[in-house]
């Protein structure tokens, strides 16, 4: 009996074994899958020009800030209070409207960046699921999850990005 439920288990094990190698397992970058679409970068030019001009005031402004500061260390110790506080507030002035702007910026950024991923998530699950059909796909993962693997992994991402940019 020992003997029986011993090769029934061996053979159980290697049906088990024999099923876990048998199932296709590949690996997909979905964020540079959806960043190297048209429409991603259609949207991050569509953005650039939104926020171009709030970008060079805030670096303009970071760049007078810097300034500021530079001339307080090297003259402030000359200055008569007057100048030097004068100039401190000029710099506080400048560093909240620095501070707002980089906030409006990546406000926009970030609803930019929602609105596209709003758009795209349902072409994106379509186009994993007719790349993980075509391909015979048992198990998908997301390729900044894996660890390590001692096996070479078909790396569908490309092939994602080409059926996303074929729905648009």
């Amino acid at each position: 009996m020992r003997k029986v439920m011993g090769v029934i288990s061996l053979g159980l094990l290697g049906l088990f074994a024999s099923a876990a190698q048998a199932a296709e397992v590949a690996v997909v970058d979905w964020r540079q899958a959806l960043m190297e679409t048209r429409a991603a970068q259609q949207s991050m030019s569509q953005l650039e020009s939104q926020i171009g001009n709030q970008q060079q005031q805030a670096q303009s402004l970071g760049q007078e800030l810097q300034q500021l500061q530079e001339r307080l260390q090297q003259d402030g110790a000359v200055m008569s209070d007057s100048e030097r506080q004068s100039l401190m507030q000029e710099g506080q002035q400048k560093e909240q409207q620095f501070v707002e702007l980089r906030q409006q910026i990546m406000q926009a950024q970030q609803q930019a960046e929602q609105a596209f991923l709003q758009d795209a998530e349902p072409k994106l699950e379509r186009a994993v699921d007719e790349v993980m059909t075509r391909h015979g796909i048992d198990v998908l993962m997301d390729i900044n999850g894996i660890i390590n693997t001692n096996q070479d992994l078909m790396n569908l991402t490309d092939e994602v990005t080409e059926i996303l940019d074929s729905m648009n």
